[in-house]
């Protein structure tokens, strides 16, 4: 094992996972025309490694591989190696990814792929060790074996990537397949995840458990239409038990990537910020429909983790944190009971013991990892004959106790990219909240990213650019980049009132047309047509750990058309949604947010406006009403008076006849374009709001 003396190419990058990279003896290429015309030049074979800063694997594979003398030779020798962010270029990840899903059957990252100089791939896998063993072929078998089949047969293999490209083109024609969005094909996802569900844990499935609160959003909102009961224990179930487990960082808030086992008590330690911003958005939709505080409690306790460890100087968000810390997987996050002894004391130790299932021999490799399974507080309180209060008085003071202890270790690493996808996603989680919890400092913490963002994380001619650190913005923005700004973005606006929100969502939904849209076959590409040109464009649909830009544009784009009465707009997102109804039809649960979109549709925006004077009380009680409430298909515009009532109205030209009656605020109803007679006190709206947002 060795690094390098001397740094490679990648020491000039941004990326933190490819500066993790820079001191390999690997001659590493970044991504670019310098790496394809050595390959061209030399004639050799391109050996792509894709990964990001907090994976485990990806660490595993850099130590036995990349920091390896023998390796490196091999790779040096016969290949031109080029390493990938995949978190930078997600573009690129996602074409290869598919690639070696078709190949093998799985995926994941190392994303190991072998291309021809012109980029075209023909053998793939995810990790490899570096020795062949337990039937695994090693790095060194591989990379020697696919070194003489490139001497020997050259021919061959380029025609094989050729093959592979045209059969990946015509893969992504089927990816559109268009249908008629109905109830039905809702109806079909609600029972998909109804057979899947663990009633004993929570979540689908069984191990290792992913989150995926997009599921939970979409079944919040088909239980809040249909009225189904079920849909709504389902959600509940998996929400108490995610917490409950070790999945929840008990110490410090937040939680970790997925669950390796079907409990959620042994995690993926790696905490990203995308997780942690959709199911802040999942317990706060839980709390809206519940009124169980505990949901908002945790929701809080996420923006507690994120404003304190997660948020930059100027106030945009970090990327991830890693799962490894001294090299050791988790290090960071467990305990010994000896340990909690020595922090708190006998009696202390036992009290916290007890409750968070911590013992001698320990539930990960002899280390204790805190957790609730199987009772909440509430009920370990109860069984005991203690009082609820009081007990979690004593564990709060026993926790802080062990956060600072647990602040003197080495930290994992921090990823502190900024990345304007998983930015737009926590802008929305902190607006929502600033709504759900009327709390306006975390409407102002969402600002802070947005003015980031656009300040910051565009070019000269507007265009949004994907990532920002250490001073650079780089890399052409993608649907999602766009899609999820957009979204948090709207819900910003409805945070605060403020126009300019709504005019940047305005802006950039007229660049996502622009530069992504499919006028073929509909729906928009991944990669604008400004972008980088690889071997194939394509187009990503498949809610998986996160929701496809497709399915969050189709969502965000339905209720903008609310908002600007703009017919056209909700044109395209009915599109999108009949363009890959046919995929959906084939697995509804993988397209959880397309459905949610596409029941948004069927039931038809809610525009409710709000006219009124900033100063008046009942105001900003109706403003408070509105945002409280669960209203899933329902957007908020604030019509005040004075400058911004001035800008709102420049921007929407229809709310010239939505004024205050009788000088008194007054708020308007509108669905279908039609509104209702205008409401003048707040038990009026009330009545009318809790109608909408019947709680079960």
């Amino acid at each position: 094992m060795s690094t390098s003396n001397t740094s490679n190419r990648l020491a000039k990058e941004k990326s933190p996972y490819l500066l993790q990279h820079a001191h390999n003896p690997v001659n590493w290429f970044p991504w670019g025309e310098e790496a394809f015309e050595t390959a061209k030049r030399e004639n050799k074979p391109i050996f792509l490694s894709v990964g990001y800063s907090t994976c485990h694997w990806c660490h595993v594979m850099e130590k036995e591989s990349f920091e390896n003398d023998e390796v490196a030779e091999l790779l040096n020798e016969s290949y031109i190696s080029i390493k990938v962010d995949r978190e930078e270029r997600p573009d690129i990840d996602n074409l290869y990814m598919a690639y070696c899903q078709a190949l093998t059957g799985q995926g994941g990252w190392p994303l190991t792929v072998l291309l021809t100089p012109d980029q075209k791939p023909f053998y793939a896998g995810t990790y490899f060790p570096k020795d062949t063993k337990y039937g695994r072929i090693g790095m060194i078998d591989m990379l020697s074996q696919i070194r003489d089949k490139w001497t020997e047969d050259r021919e061959n293999i380029v025609r094989s990537g050729d093959d592979i490209v045209e059969r990946m083109n015509r893969q992504q024609t089927k990816i559109t397949q268009s249908g008629q969005f109905s109830e039905e094909l809702v109806h079909r996802g609600y029972k998909t995840f109804q057979s899947s569900f663990d009633e004993v844990y929570g979540g689908f499935g069984g191990a290792p458990k992913f989150p995926t609160p997009h599921h939970l959003m979409f079944l919040s909102a088909y239980s809040h239409v249909y009225q189904e009961p079920q849909a709504l224990h389902m959600v509940r179930k998996t929400l108490d038990h995610m917490y409950s487990g070790g999945i929840y960082d008990h110490i410090g808030f937040g939680f970790s990537r997925y669950s390796t086992d079907e409990k959620w008590l042994v995690p993926h330690f790696e905490k990203m910020l995308y997780d942690n911003s959709l199911l802040a958005i999942a317990y706060l939709d839980g709390y809206r429909l519940t009124s169980d505080t505990k949901y908002a409690h945790i929701a809080e306790s996420i923006f507690t983790y994120v404003l304190r460890d997660m948020t930059s100087p100027e106030g945009a968000f970090y990327s991830a944190e890693d799962a490894d810390s001294e090299g050791v997987e988790g290090k960071f996050y467990v305990f010994t009971r000896d340990e909690i002894e020595e922090v708190l004391g006998l009696e202390e130790m036992h009290k916290y013991c007890n409750v968070y299932d911590i013992t001698p021999e320990g539930n990960f490799e002899g280390e204790n990892i805190p957790n609730l399974i199987p009772f909440s507080t509430a009920e370990i309180a109860e069984q005991r004959d203690l009082n609820e209060l009081a007990l979690r008085t004593d564990l709060e003071e026993a926790r802080q106790k062990l956060f600072d202890y647990r602040e003197q270790r080495v930290h994992p690493s921090k990823d502190d990219k900024v990345l304007t996808a998983w930015n737009g996603m926590m802008i929305a989680a902190f607006a929502r909240a600033s709504q759900t919890l009327q709390k306006p400092e975390y409407a102002q913490a969402a600002v802070k990213a947005a003015d980031f963002i656009w300040e910051h994380m565009r070019r000269e001619d507007g265009r949004l650019l994907a990532r920002y650190r250490d001073g650079e913005a780089a890399y052409s923005a993608y649907v999602d980049d766009y899609a999820y700004l957009i979204w948090g973005l709207q819900e910003l606006y409805e945070a605060t009132g403020m126009a300019k929100y709504l005019q940047y969502a305005i802006t950039l939904k007229e660049q996502l047309i622009e530069l992504f849209w499919d006028k073929e076959q509909g729906g928009f590409y991944f990669t604008g047509q400004d972008g980088e040109q690889l071997i194939t464009r394509t187009k990503e649909i498949y809610d998986g750990a996160m929701p496809s830009g497709n399915s969050v544009a189709a969502w965000t784009l339905a209720k903008l058309a609310a908002v600007t009465q703009d017919i056209e707009l909700r044109q395209y997102a009915e599109q999108i949604v009949t363009t890959f109804t046919g995929t959906a039809e084939q697995y509804p649960a993988g397209y959880s947010m397309l459905l949610l979109a596409g029941l948004q549709l069927l039931q038809g925006n809610q525009e409710i406006v709000l006219a009124g004077k900033v100063e008046d009380i009942h105001f900003q009680e109706m403003i408070a009403e509105v945002q409280k409430a669960y209203l899933p298909f329902a957007s908020l515009i604030i019509h005040a008076d004075g400058t911004s009532g001035e800008a709102i109205r420049e921007l929407l030209p229809h709310l010239q006849d939505k004024v205050m009656q009788q000088s008194q605020a007054t708020a308007y109803i509108c669905e279908g374009f039609v509104c209702h007679e205008p409401l003048t006190t707040v038990e009026a709206l009330r009545e009318n709001v809790h109608r909408s947002a019947l709680s079960l």
